[in-house]
């Protein structure tokens, strides 16, 4: 009998747990006591201690005297035996203050206590001591006033004596008997007042000084007080806020089952929920009742574990009893007081009311249950602090299975994998690791408050051992992290879900033994790494999926097929594996982590295929402990495997020949490391099953025969596009019971960590209306689980966040709420209706009741007080033209320079959208047409592609989306606009469509609800047709009807909304609807019709400002104002006063047509007034066309709003025209011409200007003051939607910047750059040298060279010799020795100045001689090099001891031979000829570097290497694994191509060698383009290197480009284009941009990549074009930023040892002649002398030399930054001013001698023309005279 009843016991404690949420680590309270005379007269013997005082049937509690009684130890250890955890002691006040004073205990009742407490403790029973019961000492009841204080001192005093024994505590047992005591002249209700007082004090005492240790305090109530009690207001308050758990004096009526419940019915209505505590347990009338002790107990429960209350433990008393006789030591037992009936028919009654096992009491309790009361659905919402969350795994989703350095796990596809659809592999997969924002987006699209993800195992450790963690693995998770929480996301990190380093599989993985050790030092890593941040960890996800799949079937890798004995050897070390996990974790990091470690666990839930059938039950029971409790038991019941498994795996392995399955055994130490060791069950869930029992008919291994049962389905249940999962929502209810039950038992919590189901490829990707069901349904049995079944779930999971890689389902399967393009470069994630459906389900924490409405969070944006308006008119221009004198000159580098800096920690940021353009909806529920309605449903409207708003984004219907998309924006505010034809379909107040009001109320409230703040446009443009059709704007009742609307708005929405605008762009409104016709109502009056409207709608506007003012803003606490819109207005001559009045007018004319009168002096900027004034004056016209404003109507608008709202997209370049007078013309009124300048980047609809922003905002600073300004639009239009908006990135990336540059004002008045500017200040050693070139004459000009070189203070000088030079037809036949003299002198001068030379030795410079016969192609070339290496070691080599063989051979080789933009020029071979020259310039570098080192290094001391170019490449989309892998292919194919070979392992890289290979291959080639080295040439090509000589200038943004098999060339080969980032400042050559951030990733870079080599940065520098001014800003902005990233990247231990910047002057360079000047100085080719004048850089550079890198300004001025006083001065090129002459434009110089000539000529002219003169009037006489002697001579003279 007495153990049939300890197992209804243990049956009853399990079930009264099921909701508890009671700490893990204490145990369920059974509690027996207090000490009674009764009691100790009984247990004292037989006959009765005749030395004691203990009289029979005295109920009066002890009263702690000493001696205690000998026998109390005895009795107490008797009650543990019986699994009584607690004992209840009843302190007696007045014997331990007999005084009444705190100050005067009784000492030796102080010490009793003590001593019986420590009994207590000695026998392993929890002390629960209540302060008071029932007498109060006499000094208490004089005054009630004073008696919570006094109440209070005593506890403190109880509290100070007894609380290092004690855990649990009650102030009062009995408040009635109390109140009874407490002075009556008092009324009840302040009695019961003072009660609560006092209690309340003991408690804050209590937890404020005593309770570190996690004690507890409560008050006893009487259950039949409580709807009394919880309606006054003290014990309904003291219920809720001052108990850990409320007790209860519990009187249990058998006969009267309804009453009990009535009256625990009222604790639903505390909240949060209770815990409660059966103080003291009485069954007075149940023994008449004949009723067991099982189901009274059982009855109890089921009335009290309801909804909110949770049991955490009762009295026992009533079935405890104890005995004592002379004979037998003394014994306590549970046995049943009610045992009125024969043992016999009491065992069966306990047999048949206590089910046999968990199992068997679910199937019970739901088998006779009705298919509607099963499917019934719950209307409730989860408990308060429920998690909701999404889940992904590693391989499932983050591809970059090779980034980072991460290794192979058993998922990668080295080998085929068995059954994977299409042979999918993870590589890439939903690409997460590229896209850590995206997805964080995703999760806050949702909602969702945990996000659990699983870390690679091998992307940590690559080898799968921590010897050398994976830095970029760990940095990836860091972001993650730190990203969730970032977004108030909780991280929950797997650290194993089913990949498994490769490296460990090739070593048996998980049937190695020492795989444990290795999984714990992974573990110990994560914890320690991440732990400060996680605190939800899972140890395993689905053991029981790796150890079946992976090694029972080998449908999963590592795909062995062992079922019997692997797959139990695999679950066993995971769980020992787990156990020293969760211990570890215990014992090292929760008393600082403070977090939580725990197992998923997945199962099925089984019934059974025949109910009727026991054998198929015991079947179906059987199938959960081999499925769950394989793994549940030994963690959460008792170490060890479930008996049912292990007797079955016995029976099987006796009926057969020879062992069918190897159960292993855990040792005792084993099984108590497993026993509790995880914070909670994380349970995965999808499906349900139906099991019969299989006969034993094989002996051949598999899971079911194993197990002895076989699984069906009911074809009955719904379908998924998985095989198999069918929907049986039913089933996780029962599963979760099963789990409470089975192993929570109430102690620990269940997380349900994954539910869901696919959908297949051909079904709707979006509309997964199925699987909404599913959720729905299946969301909905876990809340039945927690409200009727009490158990203690916490979150739910769902599986999973996106669509990913599936296994052997490949990328069929599509779990995702996200929809994830797999065949999209980007794997563009888009939401499905199930994301939400889910959104929606979390925001209700559940499913709330029709009617029930939650109400939104508190949502306030710091909004700005009332602005003031200036009351003077603007001038004419306005002042503001400064803006114009004070930006207008600067330079293009200086205009775009991209600023670095933040924003105000309160600035908005938002997207905006207008009513027409998306919601749809045109005519849904009772929507009135629009004028835009109108206008593009009318034949002839220029709509292109007669496109209409009827459906437009559909957003009227599609609400969830919408938000769901700002949520994952993240975006702080929402600016839409509302529909007045929506509200009021006929434009007045007496037509409101309640159905727009509410879908208003919904996306407020919703905006509300995700902390958006929504800014709200009255007017859009759509005005009510209705409206229209009276005349529209034109009417003047449209102003009192646009008041009523907006009055409406303020009143129904402004609770909420605190930002209006009343409308958006009227300028636009006003010329395009009223001027131009464009847009609707299409009225063409440009020269009238514009200016009415607008007066109209500034009247308007005003009036609702008034409005709001006066009726709702002292109440609603918002603001109002207008959107206004312009471009800026550049002048295209600043110096030119008219084109500056021009660019002002347009800007008063569009801006300040409304601006002015509202935020300065009630009028029309006088801009305005005078032009429209004056034309319509010349135009015959009696007024103006402009309307004017009454005094009284300026008053009124002036100063109508609080802020100033600003839509601006692009810029203008303006000047000043005169047009036509007539037809009269708003725009010709503002007699300007614009224009977009077509070097702007070009968009859908305007080219983009960025620092027009800048300009614009600048502008209105000045013209309206420092008046709070929001941009509430601004943005870029696309013409192609499906292409990579890349140009829309830069152009807010761009635009933004500007915005920011007004806040940091970073070149205010002039301010010049500094070189103080956010750097690193740690020195840096730098060897610096310089470069000069032949184009200035430097053969010559070695001493001019040399002074150039000591003002820089450099210690090296790199220089190239020119080959043919030395050797004049590029063989050693002969020697020019005239050439080696000089390179003898300048290396001699160079030494006498200290300066160290490095020499090139080709620096692509080749002898024509050589080209003639194929040059770098013929590999003749070769040797010839070697030959002309050994000249210059031969006769230099004693003096130059740093050598390059080789400059930037990817110049050569690329440009040379490939494209033909270097010389030799030739491009018709760009697929086979530069990988030939590559080949030859290798390997003759390698021959060189082998000369030098055999031959002359042991004898010249020097070293040689090679100088290799290459760009960085970041990718165009960090976020799409395309670009990340072009980015790479970029960096390979340039610096790669020559590096891997010298500095890696003699050959090509991979990357190049693929790629090559295989376009080689398709094109139909035998081998590949590619040439191959011999396995000796490798030998002699690796390591020929003594450092790394670099030159690096840039960086470009690479994406991927395929292109066509035929295409044969180095860039097809490569497939990457690039783009540069508009922000980037530009240079004078176009391929350089000014990046300095890539210098030190490409530094690091060849760091890793190439083993640490020492680095020598050979060139870097930076070119413009024509440059006049010495003060060259841009390139010391350059050197600055870019040797700051050197320095940076030496603090990265980056093995630099020096920086050589290009050039030391301007030279000639190479294609583009003179025009791009690098040099830092200024070399003037117009003067025969070819002087040296330093620039502003060659002083910067100077410094940096001297100081050796950037002094912390900190420490004060540096004597390094003191320029010697020997330097000489940087004055600027003489640069004569130009004059028009004759048609030319000449220097001052050149046009004076031209005159002097021209003055010269036409001296000369005029004294020809006077000689000529003379000449003709001679011969004229001198005619006359020969014809008269003509006559007499006939022969004729001259």
């Amino acid at each position: 009998m007495e153990l049939s009843w300890h197992t209804v016991f243990i049956a009853l404690l399990s079930v009264s747990c099921w909701g508890s949420d009671w700490e893990s680590e204490r145990n369920f309270i059974s509690t027996a006591g207090p000490l009674t005379n009764d009691l100790l007269h009984n247990l004292s013997g037989p006959l009765g201690d005749q030395s004691s005082n203990f009289v029979a049937g005295d109920k009066d509690l002890y009263v702690c005297h000493q001696p205690l009684p000998t026998f109390l130890p005895e009795y107490f250890s008797s009650l543990h035996a019986s699994q009584i955890t607690h004992y209840k002691v009843f302190l007696s006040w007045a014997q331990l203050l007999p005084a009444g004073s705190t100050q005067n205990p009784d000492k030796k009742t102080v010490q009793c206590y003590r001593r019986l407490l420590e009994a207590l403790k000695t026998a392993r029973l929890q002390p629960m001591v209540i302060l008071h019961h029932q007498t109060l000492p006499a000094s208490t009841l004089q005054r009630t006033e004073v008696f919570a204080d006094l109440f209070a001192d005593y506890a403190t005093f109880a509290f100070h004596s007894f609380g290092d024994l004690v855990g649990i505590w009650f102030t009062f047992s009995d408040l009635e008997e109390v109140i009874k005591e407490l002075p009556h002249q008092e009324s009840r209700a302040s009695r019961l007042q003072t009660l609560s007082d006092a209690h309340r004090k003991a408690y804050e005492i209590y937890h404020e000084n005593y309770a570190s240790q996690g004690g507890k305090l409560s008050v006893v109530l009487r259950v039949e007080d409580i709807p009394e009690l919880l309606l006054e207001p003290p014990i309904s308050a003291l219920a809720q806020d001052t108990v850990d758990f409320l007790s209860l004096d519990l009187s249990y009526e058998c006969q009267n089952e309804a009453s009990l419940r009535q009256k625990l019915s009222k604790l639903q209505t505390i909240e949060p929920e209770v815990k409660l505590f059966i103080f003291n347990l009485k069954l007075p009338d149940c023994p008449s009742t004949m009723k067991s002790p099982a189901r009274l107990l059982f009855s109890l429960f089921e009335a009290v574990n309801k909804d909110q209350v949770l049991t955490i433990g009762f009295d026992v008393n009533e079935f405890l009893s104890c005995s004592s006789s002379s004979k037998k030591s003394m014994s306590c037992s549970l046995t049943s007081s009610l045992a009125l009936q024969p043992e016999e028919q009491q065992d069966h009654e306990i047999a048949g009311s206590s089910p046999a096992s968990a199992y068997q009491r679910v199937w019970e309790a739901f088998a006779n249950q009705s298919r509607a009361e099963r499917d019934a659905f719950l209307q409730d919402t989860f408990p308060e602090g429920f998690l909701w969350g999404a889940s992904t795994g590693a391989f499932n989703v983050e591809g970059g299975w090779a980034e980072g350095g991460r290794g192979a796990s058993i998922w990668d596809p080295r080998r085929p994998l068995n059954t994977t659809e299409g042979q999918a592999t993870p590589e890439v997969a939903s690409d997460s690791y590229h896209k850590v924002a995206s997805d964080i987006a995703l999760l806050r699209g949702l909602r969702a408050q945990v996000y659990k993800f699983s870390i690679s195992w091998s992307r940590i450790f690559p080898t799968g051992h921590g010897s050398s963690p994976s830095l970029p693995g760990v940095a990836y998770y860091n972001k993650l992290i730190d990203r969730l929480r970032d977004a108030g996301i909780q991280p929950m990190a797997t650290l194993f879900h089913w990949d498994l380093p490769q490296a460990l599989q090739d070593h048996g993985g998980w049937q190695n033994e020492s795989v444990v050790d290795a999984f714990l030092d992974y573990a110990a890593f994560c914890f320690s790494t991440f732990g400060d941040r996680v605190k939800l960890w899972v140890t395993f996800h689905e053991p029981w999926v790796m150890s079946y799949a992976g090694y029972g079937t080998g449908q999963h890798p590592p795909g062995i097929s062992d079922p019997g004995v692997a797959s139990f050897k695999v679950a066993h070390l995971v769980l020992k594996a787990h156990a020293r996990t969760w211990h570890y974790y215990n014992s090292h990091h929760r008393p600082q982590q403070q977090g939580h470690v725990g197992i998923v666990l997945n199962s099925d839930w089984a019934e059974p295929l025949f109910p009727e059938r026991p054998e198929d039950l015991r079947a179906s029971e059987r199938f959960l402990h081999f499925m769950l409790g394989w793994f549940a038991h030994p963690i959460f019941v008792d170490g060890d495997y479930p008996a049912t498994l292990r007797t079955q795996i016995q029976q099987m392995n006796r009926q057969c020949p020879h062992p069918v399955a190897q159960l292993p055994k855990f040792t005792e130490a084993e099984k108590q490391l497993l026993k509790g060791s995880a914070d909670f069950l994380g349970l995965s869930h999808y499906t349900s099953c139906l099991i019969s029992n299989a006969p034993q008919n094989t002996c051949i291994p598999s899971y079911d025969t194993i197990g002895g049962f076989s699984q069906h389905v009911n074809h009955a249940w719904p379908q998924t596009s998985s095989s198999w999962i069918r929907v049986v929502p039913w089933g996780i209810r029962r599963l979760l019971q099963f789990v409470s039950l089975e192993y929570t038992r109430g102690k620990v919590p269940v997380y349900v960590a994954g539910n869901g189901m696919p959908i297949g490829e051909s079904e709707n990707l979006f509309d997964d209306s199925l699987r909404v069901d599913y959720f729905n349904q299946y969301i909905n049995e876990v809340l039945k689980a927690i409200r009727e079944d009490s158990v203690d779930v916490r979150s739910y999971i769902a599986h999973s966040l996106i669509d990913g890689f599936e296994g052997p389902s490949g990328y069929s399967q599509r779990f995702g709420l996200h929809h994830v393009n797999f065949n999209d470069s980007s794997k563009s994630r888009t939401p499905r209706k199930s994301a939400y459906f889910f959104t929606s389900i979390i925001e209700k924490n559940g499913f709330l009741t029709n009617g029930a409405k939650r109400l939104p969070p508190p949502n306030t944006a710091n909004l700005p007080s009332k602005a003031r308006a200036f009351t003077f008119p603007s001038e004419v221009p306005s002042k503001a033209k400064v803006v114009w004198e004070k930006f207008s000159s600067q330079p293009k580098f200086e205009r775009d320079l991209f600023y670095h800096g933040t924003f105000r920690d309160d600035f908005l940021w938002g997207v905006s959208s207008s009513a027409y353009q998306i919601e749809g909806g045109w005519d849904a529920d009772g929507k009135g047409p629009s004028i835009w309605d109108n206008f593009t449903h009318t034949p002839g409207s220029n709509v292109k592609d007669k496109a209409t708003g009827d459906i437009a984004c559909d957003s009227y219907h599609q609400l969830d989306a919408d938000l769901n998309m700002l949520r994952a924006l993240k975006v702080k505010a929402y600016r839409f606009s509302i529909s007045w034809s929506r509200i009021f379909p006929t434009g007045r107040n007496s037509s409101i469509n309640s159905h727009g009001v509410d879908y208003y109320n919904r996306l407020i409230d919703g905006l509300m609800a995700s902390n958006i703040f929504p800014m709200v446009t009255l007017f859009h443009w759509d005005l009510p047709q209705a409206l229209q059709d009276i005349g529209g704007w034109e009417n003047p009742a449209l102003i009192e009807l646009f008041d009523s609307y907006a009055d409406f708005c303020f009143r129904t929405f402004g609770d909420r909304v605190k930002f209006w605008m009343t409308f958006n762009e009227p300028m636009y409104l006003a010329w395009l609807g009223y001027g131009s016709g464009e847009f609707p109502p299409g009225v063409k009056d440009p020269g009238w019709a514009p200016y009415r409207i607008a007066h109209a709608i500034i009247k308007a506007h005003a009036t609702v400002y008034h409005t709001y003012d006066e009726k709702y803003r002292q109440q609603q606490k918002g603001v109002i104002s207008l959107s206004l819109s312009t471009h800026w207005a550049e002048p295209k001559s600043p110096g030119v006063p008219r084109d500056v009045e021009a660019a002002d007018r347009m800007l008063q004319f569009s801006l300040g047509w409304f601006a002015h009168p509202i935020f300065r002096n009630g009028d029309y900027p006088d801009a305005m007034k005078w032009k429209v004034g004056n034309r319509s004056e010349l135009q015959h016209l009696a007024t103006s066309r402009l309307p004017s404003f009454t005094e009284e109507e300026k008053r009124f608008i002036r100063a109508t709003a609080d802020v100033f709202c600003l839509n601006t997209y692009s810029s203008r370049i303006v000047q000043y025209k005169t047009p036509r007078l007539n037809p009269s013309s708003y725009e010709d009124d503002q007699e300007m011409a614009e224009e977009e300048d077509p070097s702007w980047p070009s968009t859908a609809v305007n080219r983009a200007a960025p620092w027009g922003m800048r300009r614009l905002l600048n502008w209105i600073k000045e013209e309206y003051g420092d008046i709070p300004i929001y941009i509430t639009e601004n943005g870029v239009g696309l013409t192609d939607p499906d292409a990579e908006d890349t140009s829309r990135i830069f152009y807010h990336k761009t635009y933004i910047n500007e915005a920011l540059k007004i806040e940091g004002a970073w070149r205010a008045d002039g301010k010049g750059l500094s070189i103080w500017d956010t750097f690193s200040h740690t020195p840096l050693k730098v060897e610096n040298d310089a470069i000069g070139d032949v184009a200035c004459d430097s053969y010559h000009k070695i001493a001019e060279d040399l002074v150039t070189l000591q003002n820089l203070g450099v210690s090296h000088y790199r220089f190239s010799i020119s080959w043919s030079r030395i050797l004049p037809d590029g063989t050693t036949r002969y020697i020019n020795e005239a050439g080696l003299n000089y390179y003898v002198r300048l290396i001699d001068a160079l030494l006498a100045a200290s300066i160290q030379p490095q020499v090139t030795i080709y620096h692509w410079d080749l002898p024509q001689a050589l080209q003639d016969v194929g040059g770098w192609e013929n590999e003749t070339i070769v040797q010839r090099f070697k030959e002309y290496a050994d000249v210059l070691f031969q006769r230099l080599g004693d003096k130059v001891k740093f050598w390059i063989t080789l400059n930037e051979p990817f110049v050569v080789a690329y440009q040379g031979y490939g494209d033909g933009t270097k010389a030799p020029g030739i491009f018709d071979r760009p697929g086979t000829a530069p990988y030939i020259v590559g080949h030859n310039l290798i390997k003759a570098h390698a021959e060189a570097w082998h000369l030098y080192n055999d031959v002359y290094r042991a004898s010249q001391g020097g070293v040689i290497s090679i100088t290799i170019s290459s760009d960085w490449a970041e990718p165009r989309d960090p976020s799409n694994q395309e670009d990340v892998e072009a980015a790479r292919r970029y960096v390979q194919f340039m610096g790669g191509w020559f590096a891997h070979p010298i500095f890696k392992n003699g050959d090509y890289n991979e990357v190049m060698k693929t790629r090559i290979r295989d376009r080689s291959l398709a094109a139909g080639l035998n081998k590949s383009r590619l040439p191959e080295f011999t396995e000796s040439e490798k030998r002699r090509i690796s390591g020929t290197y003594d450092f790394f000589g670099f030159n690096h200038y840039t960086t470009v943004l690479a994406y991927n480009l395929n292109y066509a098999t035929a295409i044969s060339s180095f860039d097809a080969d490569r497939g990457v284009a690039s783009i540069a980032d508009r922000s980037w400042p530009d240079s004078g050559s176009v391929w350089l941009k000014m990046t300095p951030f890539g210098f030190r990733r490409i530094l690091n870079w060849l760091k890793e990549e190439y083993n640490d080599p020492p680095i020598y940065v050979t060139e870097n520098g930076v070119s413009q074009r024509e440059e006049t001014d010495l003060n060259d800003t841009a390139r010391i902005y350059y050197l600055r930023t870019y040797i700051n990233e050197a320095l940076k990247a030496v603090q990265d231990k980056v093995d630099l040892r020096g920086y050589t910047v290009w050039s030391a002057m301007d030279n000639f360079e190479w294609s583009t002649g003179f025009s791009e000047q690098f040099g830092l100085h200024f070399v003037n080719y117009s003067d025969p002398s070819l002087p040296r004048i330093p620039k502003a850089s060659a002083k910067f550079y100077a410094s940096v030399v001297r100081c050796n890198g950037f002094p912390d300004p900190a420490t004060g001025p540096h004597a390094c930054l003191h320029q010697p006083e020997d330097a000489g001065p940087t004055v600027s090129p003489v640069r004569e001013e130009e004059v028009r002459f004759l048609g030319l434009m000449l220097g001052t110089a050149e046009a004076q001698r031209a005159l002097n000539v021209l003055f010269s000529l036409v001296l000369l002219g005029v004294c020809g023309l006077a000689f000529l003169s003379y000449k003709y009037c001679k011969r004229s006489k001198q005619g006359k005279t020969q014809r008269s002697q003509q006559e007499l001579n006939p022969v004729s003279s001259f």
